[in-house]
């Protein structure tokens, strides 16, 4: 589906948490995700660090989504 929707002239970015099974479906920016049951953070975490970790992650992706990429890259999410 990304890279149908990149097909269109969207630029997406996909968040996950297995960033080798985004290289293989073809996705162009990549946000790693923190784990696979709480892809946007750690219920173990206070709200306030959850809202953190979450906003990280989102400015992130619209950093990546704002990025020209030529080819598949991943952006790392500064804690």
């Amino acid at each position: 589906m990304v890279k149908e929707v990149e097909r269109a002239g969207i630029p997406v970015v996909h968040i996950c948490t297995v960033t080798p099974i985004s290289m293989t479906v073809g996705a162009n920016r990549i946000v790693p995700a923190i784990a696979i049951p709480h892809p946007l953070g750690n219920p173990k975490l206070s709200m306030a660090e959850e809202k953190e970790i979450r906003t990280k992650i989102v400015e992130t992706s619209l950093q990546a989504l704002a990025t020209p990429v030529d080819g598949q890259t991943i952006f790392e999410v500064k804690y």
